[in-house]
């Protein structure tokens, strides 16, 4: 069975399933946790996968790099970022 979020296709349609396949499972599971819920804070991302903050850090780092998660200045707390997949998938 495959969740769909609005405005976000599966991770799998977007294309990114090849540049998923090459990282580890902490950034796999935070990328399916954007997917699930939408946007969120490195906090947030830490809360909701039970992954320690620097392993999240790490993960979120990857996922930039392959251009499957975006990031920007949350306009509430110039102090967080708010991660996002990206809609083109990379």
């Amino acid at each position: 069975m495959v969740i769909l979020m609005p405005g976000h296709p599966p991770l799998g349609v977007q294309g990114t399933s090849v540049e998923l396949r090459d990282l580890p499972p902490s950034a796999k599971l935070v990328a399916k946790t954007l997917e699930y819920e939408g946007d969120a804070t490195q906090s947030g991302l830490a809360e909701s996968t039970l992954l320690p903050q620097r392993t999240v850090r790490y993960a979120l780092t990857q996922l930039e790099e392959k251009g499957i998660v975006a990031s920007r200045i949350s306009f509430m707390d110039a102090r967080q970022r708010i991660c996002s997949l990206e809609s083109d998938g990379g």
